[in-house]
């Protein structure tokens, strides 16, 4: 498995079917996890997972929660 971090920023307040709170713009930790796929004459990997960390309290800083997402739903929160 092999896991790839990146920021995302949100210029305007979001929201995630995950998660009940709309989120302030903002910077924000995305992982992406992926497994290789076995059997082919090349590497290939599938993402088996999509987790982006909120800060607990919306807008404050310190504590952080790791909320597992749709990467399609966040893509379309994103744009």
């Amino acid at each position: 498995m092999r896991t790839t971090r990146e920021t995302v920023t949100f210029d305007r307040p979001f929201s995630l079917s995950a998660v009940d709170e709309v989120q302030p713009a903002g910077t924000y930790t995305v992982e992406i996890d992926e497994e290789l796929i076995e059997g082919l004459s090349f590497l290939a990997y599938r993402r088996i997972a999509t987790t982006i960390y909120l800060p607990l309290h919306p807008g404050g800083a310190g504590s952080v929660q790791a909320v597992k997402v749709d990467p399609q739903e966040l893509a379309a929160a994103h744009g």
